[in-house]
């Protein structure tokens, strides 16, 4: 099991990127969190196969339909052993 921190640069609010990050994270059987940060951007965290979190990024670069991220930043971070994957 792995981790990746992201933060999710461009117009990624109030564009439902939540809620298909939690529903497409779900889909992939990743662990962790989503919440949007007070400067436009969205935080994730994702816990579980390394080869999914990969794919799970790939497709955060595009998102839901009226999103248009510009850019994730990403670093591995230590897994907590989270259960689900939840928006906050």
């Amino acid at each position: 099991m792995t981790a990746r921190h992201c933060i999710v640069h461009g117009r990624v609010q109030g564009v439902f990127y939540r809620d298909w990050t939690v529903t497409r994270a779900r889909e992939l059987g990743l662990a962790g969190w989503v919440r949007n940060l007070p400067d436009g951007t969205v935080e994730a965290l994702l816990e579980g196969d390394a080869e999914t979190i990969v794919r799970m990024v790939a497709a955060m670069q595009q998102g839901p339909p009226r999103a248009a991220p510009t850019r994730i930043e990403q670093r591995e971070v230590e897994p907590q052993g989270l259960d689900g994957f939840t928006r906050r």
